[in-house]
């Protein structure tokens, strides 16, 4: 895990996907100086991913910027590969290159497949292109064992996205005692139950809906019933973390228990124009 000191917690969020450039850099800015250490962004159709984690990167000192997750299907490994590797130059160690399988791609094309051979072209890139000073990091999204595997011989470690805290114990079992392992995990700040878990079923819809995040859920023992009406009680408590703040950080540190080096925190449950920059100064104080 040498370089990869994010913390024990972290910031994830689709919040930076619609913002204007001035209040991304006043919010980032705010949150480095509140003692966040690693900021992590998805990649959609808002922001592309490395002039996102560039600019992130240009308007701190000191934050850690995860591409939490790069698609392969979005460029060719020789762009990733470049990408990465002036960010890598620009902010030692202070990039971190997540690699995962989303976005287009051929229906006979296999995930393990695609990213070995997508990993396989970045490193044969080095040997023309000679990596600085400050190498580049990078970690792959993985849910099951062979991709985890691909991520502890592969990569420096693995991120895990929606995952309850029994994965992240069989996840630390497969990449062993060394490799670094990152766990997402969204959070409720809304003490009752029935509307708390309204709002985690609404953010799981679509999970529960893909054949890929339903074989992963029925890999974890959720039934048929678990998985029927938007999600059991139990599903939902494992998959969303929702109380007071004492509740939920008690939670969140329940996956260090288990194994995660580091946890990035996802606040759902927003209004429309609201964002989550209340509930981080919040987990800054209990968490940092």
């Amino acid at each position: 895990m040498d370089g990869m000191d994010l913390g024990t917690f972290g910031i994830y969020t689709f919040d930076f996907e619609q913002q204007p450039a001035a209040l991304m850099r006043e919010s980032i800015q705010e949150l480095e100086a509140l003692g966040w250490r690693a900021f992590w962004i998805p990649e959609l159709l808002g922001r592309e991913a490395f002039t996102h984690a560039g600019y992130l990167l240009s308007c701190t000192e000191r934050m850690h910027v995860v591409n939490g997750i790069a698609r392969i299907w979005s460029r060719g490994a020789r762009w990733t590969y470049g990408a990465a590797l002036l960010l890598a130059d620009a902010y030692p160690d202070r990039h971190v290159l997540g690699l995962g399988f989303g976005g287009e791609r051929r229906p006979e094309t296999k995930p393990l497949a695609a990213m070995s051979a997508y990993l396989d072209e970045m490193d044969a890139l080095e040997t023309v292109n000679p990596v600085p000073k400050a190498p580049m990091r990078r970690i792959l999204a993985a849910y099951g064992p062979k991709m985890l595997e691909l991520a502890r011989d592969r990569a420096a470690g693995a991120q895990t996205y929606h995952v309850n805290v029994a994965h992240t114990a069989q996840a630390r079992d497969i990449l062993g005692p060394d490799a670094f392992l990152a766990v997402e995990h969204p959070v409720v700040f809304e003490p009752d139950p029935a509307e708390a878990r309204a709002v985690a079923r609404e953010h799981l819809a679509r999970y529960l809906s893909t054949p890929y995040n339903v074989a992963k859920f029925r890999r974890l023992g959720y039934t048929d019933e678990d998985l029927a009406g938007g999600g059991s009680d139990r599903l939902v408590d494992d998959f969303v973390f929702w109380g007071d703040l004492d509740t939920v950080v008690r939670k969140l540190h329940a996956h260090v228990a288990a194994g995660a080096d580091h946890v990035a925190v996802q606040v759902i449950g927003l209004r429309p124009g609201e964002t989550a920059m209340p509930h981080w100064r919040e987990l800054a104080g209990a968490l940092l």
